[in-house]
């Protein structure tokens, strides 16, 4: 970069030289032979600027769809931000191995985004050590990427400082998608509470929904994680705290809590009865969906509600006359309503310094992202171009009817968008579809009995080294519990385990953190 900095600066005094030359003698040479002086256009266009190279990014972001998109989107962007951008796509599914390689290797990009919350976790310690560019004392410089809501960057901030711009989500998107046709055709309405929820997925399980005389239906399709499955769902509606809560004055874990073993209970005594497909453990997120939209279950429940709209279309495809609907205030044993809150984000940018070399590099990777989060590149981005992929329609978005072209061409880079509608200026969706209207209202709903997680902005070196294989015996024993492989006794062994292996210190680390 610097090299590069001292060619240009080389060049413009050489330029300099000849033009000072060519002011002095072209004046004599004038008046010697009676040419005519330079005329004013001229004069202009000779102080014209070069206009200046494009800025050359590469970003590494996960895939979340099958193929890896063509440059539709990619080829405006650039145009519009005067950037020459490699965008480099990993499959979702082993993206966190691939983050760990060329974090091992030294081989990240300039711009690098995370996987999820946990990603970040792991990142801590590296942040820490230095190995990221701090951004916060930049951000005020750019207009657009100061507007970022300071909430939310506190809850991605290390030891106070701020290495990261986030990917806005609204805080609490969890609910159940539903079969309303079987609900309707069995006279069940949405579940006010846990005990009818059980009784919704019995009743699809037990009474032929789907009219075709065989018991082959199920009330819920789950799928093998514990917070973005039916799981941690289902679990705030029990009561349950979100992640950590305070007990006998003192933040503990979720999992210390009685409310986790009723929520264990619940699922282990839907399997057992059949209400539930039998190995949710092992089940992925493909998989669970293909059995929902193929009319095999009738609850896909966590996750987000905004799903509805993909969930419809390929239903639809096999049972043109189904009909889903949204619902997600169900009452826990205590007749109190919770929803677990994300801390408002769902995923990151971090900046390698081993990519970016110094602060005019960084600068410009921060310039590139501010334009980004203009009203117009937001879309371009998030919707896609305007005509081709999405219209406009009373001031929203409505996608249009090729959802196979939006989904190869807009929907990689939708998951990269900078912000959130607030904060980037991007139209809100326009929605036609009853149940999606009903999950965006619901949205709302669950705010305002939203959970927050205490832990979000604080610190535990040892969760940071730890954390992740840590909570890993926790989630076997979980699903061991679930299963029936192991009685309580056994799993409140495994706590115990937790506590002795570092958790015992984890929790002494949180509490310090927040008593300062």
């Amino acid at each position: 970069m610097k090299k590069r900095s001292f060619t240009i600066l080389l060049t413009a005094l050489l330029t300099f030289s000849v033009m000072l030359a060519g002011c002095s003698g072209g004046n004599n040479s004038n008046k010697a032979t009676g040419d005519p002086a330079p005329t004013q256009t001229a004069k202009a266009e000779d102080k014209t600027p070069a206009a200046e190279e494009p800025a050359a990014i590469t970003i590494m972001l996960p895939l979340n769809t099958s193929e890896t998109p063509p440059d539709t989107i990619k080829k405006e962007i650039e145009k519009l931000t005067n950037t020459k951008l490699t965008y480099q796509f990993f499959p979702a599914d082993s993206y966190e191995e691939k983050l760990n390689t060329a974090f091992a290797t030294g081989s990240l990009p300039q711009v690098t985004y995370l996987k999820n919350q946990s990603t970040f976790v792991q990142m801590k310690e590296a942040i820490k050590d230095g190995q990221f560019w701090e951004i916060g004392p930049y951000l005020s410089e750019y207009p657009n990427l100061n507007k970022l809501k300071p909430e939310i960057l506190n809850n991605t901030k290390v030891e106070g400082k701020l290495y990261s711009l986030y990917i806005g989500r609204p805080l609490a998107r969890q609910g159940m998608i539903y079969r309303k046709d079987w609900a309707d055709k069995l006279g069940l309405k949405a579940p006010a509470n846990v005990d009818e929820l059980f009784a919704m997925a019995k009743a699809f399980t037990e009474q032929d929904p789907d009219g075709n005389g065989q018991k082959d239906t199920t009330g819920i399709a789950d799928r093998n994680e514990l917070v973005y499955g039916a799981f941690k769902t289902v679990s705030s509606w029990f009561g349950t705290p979100n992640t950590w809560g305070t007990k006998d004055g003192q933040l503990q874990p979720e999992f210390t809590f009685p409310q986790y073993i009723d929520t264990m209970d619940f699922f282990k005594e839907l399997r057992s009865g059949g209400y539930m497909n039998q190995d949710f453990a092992a089940t992925s997120k493909t998989d669970a969906v293909n059995m929902f939209t193929s009319g095999k279950a009738g609850m896909y429940i966590g996750g987000s509600m905004q799903d509805i709209d993909s969930l419809n279309k390929d239903l639809i495809k096999n049972f043109p006359d189904a009909v889903l609907d949204t619902h997600s205030m169900v009452a826990g044993p205590d007749g109190k309503f919770a929803q677990w809150m994300i801390p408002g984000y769902n995923n990151l940018v971090l900046f390698p310094k081993s990519a970016v070399k110094d602060e005019a590099e960084l600068k410009k990777i921060l310039a590139f992202f501010d334009k980004m989060m203009t009203p117009e590149l937001a879309n371009m981005m998030f919707w896609g171009i305007e005509g081709t992929h999405y219209t406009v329609v009373e001031g929203k978005a409505k996608v249009g009817d090729n959802k196979e072209l939006i989904e190869r061409e807009v929907k990689p880079f939708k998951d990269s968008v900078i912000g959130e509608s607030e904060t980037n200026g991007m139209y809100e969706s326009y929605n036609t579809l009853p149940g999606r209207i009903h999950a965006e209202e619901l949205l709302k709903e669950n705010v305002k009995v939203g959970v927050p997680d205490p832990t979000a902005a604080l610190d535990s070196a040892t969760y940071t080294e730890k954390g992740v294989e840590l909570q890993q015996l926790i989630t076997d024993a979980t699903y061991k519990y679930m299963y029936g492989q192991i009685d309580k006794a056994a799993f409140e062994k495994a706590v115990e385990d937790w506590k002795s292996r570092g958790g015992s210190k984890i929790i002494e680390e949180y509490n310090a953190a927040a008593a300062k």
